[in-house]
């Protein structure tokens, strides 16, 4: 790798954390992907990144309309290079478009875009497929061997930066389910002192007394413990203390 190709590449590398550190969005994080990466391979290259959705696949971002219309040239004939790497886990590369036999349901449409070459590369998450990088070109061939393997690294690179927004999310959605629960915990705690009060009994009673009432109306356990508050007090239940992750000022 030349010392300017390779300086290209870091560049983008740096530009990936740079999005990481600052935490973005996982849709505008795919944003600056498809965009740095229709820089790193070739100016004049269009980047798509089809992911699945819904049992099926579609674009969530795109550098360009030429992308974003030869990806939905294949949604509509459900074949074609990112399909077949999205569904396959391999990389995908046409050299001419005008020889190539494999996707006729696709490859007459792409040809009246101009496209002429692509190259589609799999973004493996946990051995999952989870998405496509996919790279057009208006050239026939313009992957050489030297883009193809800026491509991968770069895919490669986008892939792990992903895998680690991902995870950040699935915390995010964690601390929100603690937080929920806390509030339902909450809510429950304070039934079961107004019932104690009320009954004369152990907690364990009250809250034998709660459950019974829940199963005996169909209720969520919450709904029937904030029906109780509210009968007492006038008021709806107040909210319990915020979950403070580690770390976390109080």
């Amino acid at each position: 790798m030349s010392d300017a190709p390779a300086a290209h590449l870091a560049s983008a590398y740096g530009q990936l954390l740079t999005l990481l550190a600052d935490s973005p969005h996982v849709d505008v994080f795919l944003d600056q992907v498809v965009r740095v990466a229709a820089e790193v391979v070739a100016p004049t290259v269009a980047c798509g990144l089809t992911v699945r959705r819904d049992g099926g696949a579609g674009t969530v971002s795109a550098s360009a309309d030429l992308a974003a219309q030869a990806d939905e040239i294949q949604y509509g004939a459900d074949e074609g290079p990112c399909l077949h790497a999205l569904r396959s886990g391999t990389v995908v590369e046409v050299v001419d478009l005008r020889q190539d036999e494999r996707w006729r349901g696709y490859r007459e449409h792409a040809l009246r875009l101009g496209i002429l070459s692509s190259l589609s590369l799999p973004m493996t998450i946990d051995g999952e497929t989870v998405g496509a990088l996919n790279l057009y070109a208006t050239d026939r061939a313009a992957f050489d061997e030297p883009a193809h393997r800026h491509a991968v690294a770069f895919t490669d690179q986008a892939t792990a930066a992903l895998a680690v927004l991902l995870r950040h999310a699935d915390q995010a959605l964690l601390h929100q389910q603690l937080t929920d629960a806390m509030a339902s915990r909450s809510v429950i705690d304070q039934a079961l002192g107004v019932l104690m009060g009320q009954q004369r009994c152990t907690a364990a009673e009250a809250f034998a007394l709660l459950r019974q009432a829940s199963q005996h109306r169909n209720r969520k356990l919450r709904d029937v413990a904030t029906e109780i508050i509210m009968q007492v007090s006038g008021a709806s239940p107040q909210p319990a203390p915020r979950f403070v992750t580690p770390g976390e000022d109080a």
